[in-house]
């Protein structure tokens, strides 16, 4: 970039608190490091822990291997650990066919939905899931229930158009890092066309996934440009960009890495908002940040719009072993 006078060009940098890890992902990533330390290496992952490469990256390196199903799994007593983002039900039991050793990183606040889902269906209501098709999280959500049993609602026109498979009354619930707006709108419709659905008693949208999105509402319109540090496969990520983008931010983008900053979308700005999906390491956005002071004078201020202190407990198994591990 050019600099100005000799000098770099001033930068104001907003920076969203709170951002990057939540407590699920934070639970997730010790669950791996914690097998690693008392059981040893290898320690198999199905599915990605959580959404991100340099996070999954670092726990290969210390001996995790990451697979997509239980047959890539050998037999040799080792652990099993399933993703932050849940599994059918299918899973664990084809583990437990197996006599596999496993642990469940599944977050809480999905292990919520999943217990709303079968709750629901015990009380003989045709249950709604809105999500998005394809996401690990909605796979194991209406993987809880049998094929056909949780019917899903991506759009506002699939909420206008769908038609009851039964004479049950309806219910929702939903995946738990979708956009809150949009969400809102869909649960709008619903309730429009069908008063008597139930719903769920607290969001299932998590508290992380709606902090964010708080906070870059927050300062979206203040910025001439927005950094989302995170995955491309993170929903919570993306769902933060798009967020930015509806604020009136003029230019919203998803990074992985500072490797992944392409200059030229950065000339002339005055403004940059940076925030971190939730399964983002804060290294990332020091990394971001660090590369910025190389192209601009950088003044940071960091903008908090909540304050977060939820942790979750860990499996038994491991809670037990911690103090003999260190």
């Amino acid at each position: 970039m050019q600099e100005t006078n000799g000098t770099l060009p001033r930068l104001e940098l907003k920076l969203c608190a709170p951002r990057g890890f939540c407590a699920g992902v934070d639970r997730a990533i010790q669950i791996v490091e914690l097998a690693l330390l008392k059981y040893g290496a290898p320690v198999y992952v199905r599915h990605e822990i959580v959404h991100n490469k340099y996070v999954v990256e670092s726990l290969r390196n210390k001996g995790a291997v990451f697979v997509e199903e239980l047959n890539e799994v050998p037999d040799d007593g080792q652990p099993v650990i399933f993703s932050a983002h849940g599994v059918p039900k299918s899973i664990p039991a084809e583990a437990q066919r197996r006599n596999m050793f496993f642990l469940d990183a599944t977050c809480p606040l999905v292990s919520k939905v999943h217990k709303e889902a079968i709750l629901h269906d015990r009380r003989e209501r045709e249950v709604l899931l809105i999500g998005h098709a394809g996401h690990p999280e909605v796979i194991g959500t209406m993987g809880q229930l049998p094929e056909g049993t949780v019917h899903l609602i991506e759009t506002v026109a699939d909420a206008k158009s769908y038609q009851p498979h039964s004479d049950r009354q309806l219910a929702w619930i939903s995946q738990t890092t979708l956009s809150v707006d949009d969400t809102s709108e869909i649960v709008r419709v619903l309730k429009e066309r069908f008063p008597d659905i139930a719903q769920p008693h607290k969001d299932d949208i998590c508290y992380a996934t709606t902090n964010r999105q708080e906070a870059v509402k927050f300062i979206a319109s203040q910025c001439d440009a927005l950094i989302v540090v995170g995955a491309p496969n993170s929903s919570n990520s993306q769902r933060l960009r798009e967020v930015a983008e509806r604020e009136g931010c003029q230019k919203a983008v998803l990074l992985q890495r500072a490797a992944d900053i392409n200059w030229k979308d950065f000339e002339g700005i005055t403004s940059l908002g940076v925030t971190a999906g939730a399964s983002a390491p804060e290294i990332l956005v020091e990394e971001i940040i660090e590369a910025f002071r190389s192209h601009f004078d950088v003044v940071v201020e960091t903008i908090r719009t909540a304050t977060e202190d939820i942790s979750f407990n860990l499996p038994r198994e491991l809670r037990e072993g911690v103090s003999t591990t260190g």
